[in-house]
């Protein structure tokens, strides 16, 4: 008989279930990752499609964009960056949407070179996952830092802490 075994026999029969049912309820009992308001994430499936150095540079403008506003208006700058990958309109790479010129103001003043947040990588996952707390929008905007006619001329689908989020 094994050494377990053993030990088992020696605790009694009930004992050992209880032991075993409590090893069992333990190990599945651990809560996968969770966003803030119970938003569902799953870290790794966005492998599939995006490199380390893509979400890298999706989360470090989540970061530059929008660090100290609310977990939903991080994840909503990232999937702004998702929606224009599937838009005719803009490029169909990450880099491509990032490094468009006069796309963001954060590339342009560097502060995207500065390294993510844990938070921002967890936005970053979020929106790869498909989450768009935006509705599909492709652009946004702090009003109290853009002087842009253009930007404000364009219809609003929603506002999240100091951030719109336009079509």
């Amino acid at each position: 008989m094994g050494k377990y075994a053993k030990l088992l026999r020696g605790l009694g029969v009930v004992t050992a279930i209880l032991v075993v049912a409590f090893l069992v309820w333990n190990r599945w009992q651990a809560p996968p990752p969770q966003a803030p308001e119970d938003q569902p994430v799953e870290l790794e499936s966005w492998r599939q499609t995006f490199s380390e150095t893509d979400l890298d540079l999706l989360a470090r403008v989540v970061r530059a964009e929008a660090e100290g506003e609310p977990y939903d208006g991080q994840v909503a700058v990232a999937a702004v960056i998702l929606n224009r990958l599937k838009h005719p309109e803009f490029p169909n790479t990450i880099p491509g949407v990032v490094y468009e010129p006069l796309a963001f103001s954060v590339v342009a003043n560097g502060t995207v070179n500065k390294p993510a947040t844990p938070a921002a990588v967890q936005a970053a996952h979020a929106a790869l996952n498909g989450w768009d707390p935006t509705g599909g929008a492709l652009f946004f905007y702090n009003p109290a830092k853009t002087r842009s006619a253009w930007i404000r001329q364009r219809p609003v689908l929603k506002t999240i802490g100091k951030h719109v989020f336009t079509g």
